[in-house]
C-alpha cells in the first residue's frame, strides 16, 4: 500500500505547483525559446550559463548510456568534454494544460570545437521541463546515440 500513498503524495506536490490558470498559448515557444539560448550557451562554452537552464537535481541519461545527477555534475562533464560541442533540435514540446510540466524531443548532434563540419554524434533526445518562478527549467533529459563518425565511434559505453 506504501506505493499508491507515494503517488499520490507526489500528485498532491504538483497539483500545488500547478499554475493558477491554465497554460498559456506561447508556453511551448518559451521552452523553445529556453533551448535555443542554451544551444547558444553551449556554442560559446559558457557552461556556468548552460546549467542555469537546469534544475538543481537535473537527471541525465547522456547518449552512451551513463547516468548524471545534479546540475554540478552535469556542468563539469559539459566542462571535460571539450572535444565536442553539443546542439539539440526540438521536434515537439507538448505542455500539459493543468500542470507546469513540458515533454520536448528532438534530435542531438556533437561537433568538433567550433561547431562546424559533419557530427561526431548524433541521436535522438527527450527532456521533462517544470515551469518554477515563471521560468521554463530542465527536470530531466534522455540522450540515446544513433550515429558517429571518425574518432568519436571509438567510444564504448560503460559495461552494465
Amino acid at each position: 500500500m506504501r506505493a499508491p500513498l507515494l503517488f499520490v503524495a507526489a500528485l498532491g506536490v504538483l497539483v500545488s505547483a500547478a499554475p493558477s490558470g491554465p497554460v498559456r498559448m506561447d508556453d511551448a515557444a518559451e521552452v523553445r525559446a529556453a533551448r535555443a539560448q542554451q544551444n547558444e550557451a553551449i556554442a560559446r562554452r559558457d557552461f556556468d550559463a548552460v546549467a542555469t537552464f537546469w534544475l538543481e537535481d537535473v537527471q541525465v541519461t547522456a547518449g552512451l548510456g551513463f547516468t548524471l545527477h545534479g546540475r554540478d555534475v552535469y556542468r563539469r562533464a559539459f566542462a571535460s568534454d571539450s572535444a565536442i560541442v553539443y546542439r539539440r533540435e526540438p521536434d515537439n514540446v507538448q505542455v500539459n494544460p493543468r500542470w507546469p510540466i513540458a515533454w520536448e524531443t528532438g534530435s542531438w548532434t556533437g561537433r568538433g570545437r567550433g561547431g562546424s563540419g559533419s557530427p561526431l554524434l548524433a541521436g535522438r533526445y527527450s527532456a521533462q521541463w517544470v515551469k518554477q518562478g515563471g521560468r521554463w527549467l530542465i527536470r530531466s533529459e534522455l540522450f540515446v546515440a544513433l550515429d558517429c563518425s571518425g574518432d568519436a565511434c571509438a567510444w564504448a559505453p560503460r559495461a552494465q
